[in-house]
């Protein structure tokens, strides 16, 4: 009988309706109550490792996951982790990152209703992870509607459906069926021993262009001392020089060595610099690095992970010219 290491951290999956509204308060063995067959076909130990809203889960959060399983690694034959919906392919992205080679499944799950609701989505979503975790395909991945998604390629997109979670520019990494579990893809290969890299930046700055976006904004990031800036710029990867100019402003980031990503707003497909002469102009003058098709929420935990590794540009720079968790379509590498 296989032994799984059930994690909980809180989220709707685990709350309960409060004087100000929901809020997390069931514990694991609580969830546990509402799956009893699970009982039957594992040998589940449980551990309340937090007990919050996913909007609070944040770096210190990250690293304290990825420290418990990383030191158990060998002990459990895989694990899941149920989670708040708001920020979970934050977590399961940096998870990916920060837990390398590793030989066993990760599973993140929750759910848009909680687990003692008669509407809920939890209980499948807790079965469908059990059962991705027991076909012993290692790596990190989110798992949510039945559908089985590249940690790094999660994104969620809706606020209240059931199927909350896409994976963008990439297929669904597999399927739970009626007749198991149909993988669409070979997993990846591990390039050594498992290894775990805690070391993470938080102080990264996240900017959305809109039409008007005032230069000045980068003075006040430079002030604020962030190591690193990620811009959603427009479209193919556009941004406005003419009365805000703000690719003179982006030489101030580069002076003061912080490191800027440059991403698209559009959900979909990749950012080309080298289109337009808006997206031309932000490579020749600046050193921004193009984000191609990852997802913002990987781009940003990627930022912070490879500036935990080193504060050097060119290091950074290298860290994303390589593919470490299937973030980015190697054709752009």
């Amino acid at each position: 009988m296989k032994k799984f290491l059930l994690l909980t951290t809180g989220g709707t999956i685990a709350s309960q309706a409060g004087e100000n509204g929901l809020t997390p308060q069931m514990d694991a063995a609580g969830l546990l109550h509402y799956v009893q067959q699970l009982k039957d076909l594992y040998q589940i130990e449980t551990e309340a490792l937090l007990n919050l809203d996913s909007s609070n889960i944040q770096p210190e959060e990250w690293q304290m996951i990825a420290r418990r399983i990383f030191v158990d690694l060998a002990y459990y034959d895989g694990f899941i982790i149920t989670h708040g919906t708001d920020t979970m392919a934050y977590t399961a992205s940096m998870l990916a990152y920060m837990l390398q080679n590793i030989d066993k499944p990760v599973i993140l799950t929750g759910s848009q209703i909680p687990i003692d609701s008669h509407l809920t989505d939890a209980r499948v979503n807790l079965y469908c992870a059990f059962a991705a975790a027991d076909s012993g395909r290692a790596g990190v991945y989110v798992v949510f509607n039945r559908k089985i998604i590249c940690a790094t390629r999660a994104v969620k997109v809706r606020t209240m459906g059931f199927d909350a979670f896409e994976s963008v520019n990439m297929p669904d990494v597999g399927e739970v069926r009626s007749d198991g579990i149909l993988w669409h893809s070979e997993p990846s290969k591990n390039n050594g021993e498992p290894m775990l890299y805690d070391n993470l930046e938080s102080n990264i700055f996240l900017l959305k262009l809109i039409p008007g976006t005032r230069p000045e904004i980068f003075d006040h990031i430079v002030n604020m001392k962030y190591s690193g800036v990620v811009i959603e710029a427009f479209g193919a990867g556009g941004l406005h020089h003419i009365r805000r100019d703000l690719l003179e402003k982006l030489k101030l980031l580069e002076q003061n060595q912080i490191v800027v990503v440059a991403c698209s707003q559009c959900l979909y497909e990749h950012c080309d610099f080298s289109v337009y002469e808006v997206g031309q102009k932000l490579l020749t003058l600046t050193n921004v690095i193009p984000a191609y098709d990852m997802t913002t929420e990987s781009c940003v935990t990627k930022l912070m992970w490879a500036l935990g590794q080193s504060h050097d540009v060119k290091k950074v720079k290298n860290i994303f010219s390589r593919c470490y968790c299937d973030e980015i379509d190697l054709k752009y590498l």
